[in-house]
């Protein structure tokens, strides 16, 4: 009787080591506060056309890697490509982020996104994954990478 007593005392520690608590790590939760904020900073700058703002949220020596293009980097670059993008035509986005996880001093952020033009409609959905870094206790964004999941118009067909 005791023996079993110890296996059904033992048995739900163990599932809770197994399964986790459902609780997540505090400092994980907020991180991802922190990145929902900047997230929505990028976003009003971004829809109000400002491409100096935009890139305000890089790190001095933040990247770029836009589909069909090679690496960008600083934030001239990064201000300049934003703007661009914001000049072509898309004058909406938003982001909805799957995942955030801290190593140390970087954090790197997994999510999608929908490019929007001028009355609403949808220009481009795709995914994305930013590493982020802190500068001056800010988080900034110091890689950004994403690529469509529109499919490529191919010419001549």
């Amino acid at each position: 009787m005791q023996q079993t007593s110890k296996v059904l005392l033992t048995l739900p520690i163990l599932l809770m080591l197994f399964l986790g608590t459902g609780h997540t790590d505090p400092r994980t939760e907020n991180v991802r506060v922190a990145i929902e904020a900047r997230n929505a900073q990028f976003i009003a700058a971004f829809n109000q056309g400002n491409g100096v703002d935009v890139a305000a949220l890089y790190t001095i020596s933040g990247q770029l890697f836009p589909p069909d293009s090679d690496i960008l980097s600083g934030r001239v670059a990064i201000e300049r490509f934003w703007q661009d993008a914001v000049d072509s035509g898309i004058k909406g986005v938003t982001m909805t982020i799957l995942e955030v996880e801290k190593h140390d001093n970087v954090v790197y952020e997994v999510g999608k996104y929908t490019m929007l033009g001028e009355v609403g409609q949808v220009l481009e959905t795709g995914k994305y994954i930013v590493i982020w870094k802190q500068e001056q206790r800010q988080w900034m964004r110091h890689r950004d990478i994403w690529n469509t999941n529109m499919q490529a118009s191919t010419s001549g067909q």
